[in-house]
């Protein structure tokens, strides 16, 4: 039988006995198994499964700790990268997924592709977020999962940083005990903070700390995700790396070398109580 590394870890850092530990197994394995099935799912473009080294779905999704009956939101979808994974992973498990994002582009750009392949996508809907008085978002405790991957800088870079607001939304949403998922890329701790307003990079401890204020409880992190050959200190920020090439064909080379950027992997639970 393959095994799952994770899986121990996971239990290390929720505090699970050992006599637990090994009734939850199944569980896990099978949560796993649906997770690599639809990391694995025909219907995903070319060009976004080529981009899998650089993001580790799977394993990133076996972190959070996500089932497959799970009702999962996933914020700012954006050309839906990580839909195309979590349709078919909620599909096979009678889940469901929530799209949610601000009105704009984006918005326009992911219900066009949830139009395109209704057998995939047909089950998915879609809410505003941040919601507004005039739109409202998620009913509260209505969610077991709340997932959002490298877009934590777009709150605190907005022009009013609508960083807690969005925080305090995303523990309202979730269900007592339900999990926030953040994939965020990284800058590190002795770095000049200022860089967090420009650069696209955000410290562990200023995700830590928005979380704490909105109620969470830092439930783990993952190094999956991790990039040591990313230096953090290019002109045009994160956007300089691959996809993106925000030099076009300057040292093109030197940056497809060093790959996507270095990203933490942060889990946090909504208290029960």
């Amino acid at each position: 039988m393959r095994q799952y590394p994770f899986v121990i870890a996971a239990i290390a850092v929720v505090g699970i006995s050992a006599p637990l530990a090994v009734q939850a197994r199944p569980a896990v394995l099978a949560a796993r198994t649906a997770i690599d099935a639809a990391v694995a799912a025909p219907s995903r473009t070319p060009a976004n499964r080529a981009r899998d080294s650089y993001r580790h779905p799977a394993e990133t999704l076996a972190f959070f700790g996500i089932k497959p009956g799970d009702k999962i939101v996933e914020l700012f979808p954006s050309g839906g990268w990580y839909t195309e994974v979590l349709a078919p992973f909620v599909n096979a498990g009678n889940g469901s997924l929530i799209v949610a994002g601000p009105a704009g582009k984006a918005d326009a750009a992911i219900a066009t592709k949830l139009a395109t392949n209704l057998p995939v996508y047909g089950k998915v809907t879609r809410a505003r977020f941040p919601s507004t008085a005039t739109e409202p978002g998620i009913v509260a405790n209505s969610v077991d999962a709340v997932l959002t991957f490298r877009n934590i800088h777009n709150l605190t870079m907005s022009k009013e940083d609508i960083s807690a607001s969005a925080f305090r939304q995303m523990f309202a949403m979730l269900k007592p005990g339900g999990v926030l998922g953040i994939e965020e890329h990284r800058l590190p701790e002795n770095m000049d903070s200022t860089r967090e307003k420009t650069s696209g990079y955000l410290k562990v401890s200023t995700v830590k700390a928005l979380a704490a204020k909105a109620g969470f409880q830092f439930a783990g992190s993952s190094e999956v995700n991790a990039n040591p050959r990313d230096t953090h200190d290019y002109p045009k920020g994160v956007w300089t790396l691959p996809p993106n090439y925000a030099e076009g064909d300057a040292d093109r080379a030197r940056y497809a070398a060093i790959g996507e950027s270095d990203r933490m992997t942060l889990k946090f639970v909504k208290p029960r109580k």
